[in-house]
């Protein structure tokens, strides 16, 4: 028990699941054997995510299904851990293939945190997808859980010597901060215990970062690279902004402490931007992640889970003990942090040269949804585009795919298939606004969705690009995003149009974040529904149109004429 734990509550149900669980196996076995029903042990639906999965329903049917005496219409949503987002064309083909054939929903989606998922997964496919990925050198260890989870970097490596760097250490943050139980490849992959690992009820196998609990709650990194900001670093519980000296990396700022989910009406809980706290050298980088996240596991909160996130500890502990205790755990003390600039957060589409000649295609990914209604095409061309194994496939941190790495000789080969199947490779065509949006699953399968968000945005974006239209603002890029709940999983809180859902049909919207990342939003109005979200935002269109200054940001002007206020304290979150 460490010195913090001494002084706290009792552990949270999901801290004793964690503890009796002999590092993550607990009875996921025998809850994928039982054929009675389509759901896992309840105690298992916690433990399953360590190990990348999440158990849904189709919340569309549960009423009906309810009163029909039938349990929830139960499946599975997989995610991948993928550090970085590169993916290579045999690896797309395969899971592809498996969205096809081994999911319901048959699509695959891009995430907000630069991985993917597959959705609508029967329980008796689980396995079979699991190995299958294994065969691809993938997995989805650790991509959900109380441990650190994928492992972000700005795209993309191919760009630039500092890309590369920055995305060698992403991999190697990855890579030290995983697990180390058998548990997944006993489970999913079939493999067999490993001498003195587990046997019966025996000491599991060690876990020198996470002990027997594992974190307090997730745990999110990511790796950016100015000037472009587009992994939303300010948000991540630890951030590493590369700094570049004379072509080269010459190591990293430090942020800690940034997360954005809350819960609408507790006054507790609040969005919270990471703080600067020095500058590591890159080799050091890897093992200042994980002195950080033993901190977290040494002083979170393990009684209340709305309060165990790393931003509560900082807040909790202050800046000067956690920057002390890093140092002390490190055994050096940090440099003071280096300038740098931010100054844009969204995906280059269309083709773009590295410094190497190679070529690479940013392709815009409504929402981040690949197949089903309004992206068969889309799936059918992606598909033949990898089995030319001419490029890479890397997924961006706004759920847009980049094809990397393509040869002068390829170019026009892949261009030609997309072409063919009327996919957009230049994005002239796309408005400012629906350039720059993201949203989040929501409704159906999300069990914490309060509103739509993926199946809902597209139709609001449609609507407010006509009032942009008509005031000469379409093509400005406004970053708009949306959420099905508080949570904030497309990270609306840093939109400068931010809409989180309050009910169906109803949402709060929250405004003024910075377009380079370091300003959260504030709330502006609650409870709207579409006539007044559309109603809300024509009058500010309108002052932007006629007041804004040279190249002024659409979140920076209402900043600045005082339409809301730069939240300073988490009570800005909460006015009563």
């Amino acid at each position: 028990m460490s010195t913090n734990e001494k002084n706290q509550a009792p552990p949270s149900a999901v801290e004793v699941v964690k503890d009796k669980s002999r590092h993550l196996r607990g009875t996921i076995k025998q809850s994928l054997d039982k054929n009675i029903t389509a759901a896992l042990n309840e105690d298992d639906t916690h433990l399953v995510k360590f190990h990348g999965i999440y158990q849904q329903d189709d919340r569309d049917c549960r009423n009906d299904r309810a009163e029909r005496k039938l349990e929830p219409d139960y499946s599975f949503m997989m995610r991948l851990r993928v550090p970085g987002g590169v993916l290579l064309a045999r690896q797309w083909l395969t899971l592809s293939g498996v969205a096809a054939e081994l999911t319901e929903s048959h699509t695959l989606r891009l995430t907000t945190r630069q991985t993917l998922q597959f959705h609508g997964i029967p329980k008796e496919n689980l396995r079979a997808i699991s190995q299958s990925c294994h065969r691809a050198l993938l997995n989805s260890i650790a991509a959900c859980g109380d441990v650190n989870r994928n492992v972000m970097c700005s795209l993309h490596p191919s760009l630039s010597s500092v890309h590369k760097a920055a995305h060698q250490i992403a991999e190697q943050i990855s890579t030290e901060l995983l697990p180390r139980s058998r548990a997944y490849y006993e489970i999913w992959l079939d493999q067999e215990k490993l001498a003195g690992s587990n046997t019966g009820d025996d000491t599991p196998e060690a876990e020198p970062l996470y002990g027997d609990r594992y974190l307090p709650r997730k745990f999110k990194i990511g790796v950016a690279v100015p000037p472009n900001n587009d992994i939303d670093v300010y948000s991540q519980d630890i951030g590493f902004i590369a700094i570049a000296e004379n072509g080269e990396l010459a190591g990293f700022n430090i942020i800690v402490g940034g997360g954005l989910g809350m819960t609408h009406s507790d006054t507790r809980t609040y969005p919270r931007l990471g703080d600067v706290i020095g500058f590591c050298r890159p080799q050091d980088a890897a093992t200042t992640a994980w002195h950080i996240a033993a901190l977290q596991r040494d002083y979170g909160d393990r009684s209340e889970r709305k309060q165990a996130r790393f931003k509560y500890t900082v807040a909790r502990l202050g800046l000067d003990f956690v920057k002390n205790d890093i140092e002390r755990r490190l055994g050096i003390k940090l440099e003071e942090a280096r300038p740098m600039t931010f100054n844009e957060r969204g995906d280059n589409l269309g083709w773009r040269q590295g410094e190497d000649g190679k070529w690479h295609l940013g392709l815009f990914i409504l929402n981040g949804r690949i197949g089903g209604a309004g992206a068969a095409n889309l799936q059918a061309a992606l598909r033949e585009a990898a089995a030319l194994d001419c490029c890479e496939f890397l997924m961006t941190p706004n759920q847009n795919l980049m094809l990397s790495n393509v040869d002068n000789k390829d170019r026009q080969r892949l261009q030609k298939i997309l072409q063919r199947y009327d996919i957009d490779v230049t994005g002239e065509a796309l408005s400012g606004l629906k350039k720059n949006a993201m949203a989040c699953v929501a409704l159906p399968t999300c069990p914490l969705a309060m509103a739509e968000a993926e199946r809902y945005l597209p139709r609001l974006i449609t609507l407010l690009e006509d009032e942009l239209q008509n005031r000469g603002l379409n093509k400005d890029d406004i970053i708009i995003r949306m959420t099905g709940c508080p949570n904030g999983c497309a990270r609306p809180y840093l939109g400068e149009i931010g809409l989180v859902g309050k009910s169906l049909g109803r949402y709060n919207l929250y405004l003024g974040a910075s377009f380079n990342g370091d300003r959260l939003s504030s709330l502006y109005s609650e409870n709207l529904n579409e006539e007044d979200i559309i109603n809300t935002l024509k009058p500010l269109f309108d002052a932007y149109t006629d007041k804004r200054q040279s190249d002024e940001k659409f979140g920076d002007f209402l900043v600045r004429c005082g339409v809301v206020k730069a939240p300073d304290t988490a009570a800005d979150f909460h006015p009563q």
